[in-house]
C-alpha cells in the first residue's frame, strides 16, 4: 500500500456541465496531456465527509 503526502493544492472552478479544468501547471506537472483518461475514486469517512481523489495512470511504454 502506497502512502501520499500532500505536495500543493489549488482550486479549480466547476463550469457548464459539471466540467472541471485542471490548472496549467499541476497538469505539466503530472504529464497530464490531452486525450489522457484519468481515474476517479469517491471517498467517504465515518462522519459522511465525502472527497473525490483523481489520478492518471502510467503510460505504457510502445
Amino acid at each position: 500500500m502506497a502512502i501520499f503526502r500532500t505536495r500543493y493544492f489549488g482550486e479549480v472552478t466547476v463550469g457548464v456541465g459539471g466540467r472541471i479544468t485542471i490548472p496549467q501547471d499541476m497538469r505539466d506537472d503530472l504529464g497530464i496531456e490531452e486525450g489522457d483518461t484519468l481515474t476517479v475514486r469517491v471517498e467517504e469517512n465515518s462522519h459522511g465527509t465525502r472527497q473525490m481523489v483523481v489520478w492518471r495512470a502510467d503510460q505504457d511504454e510502445e
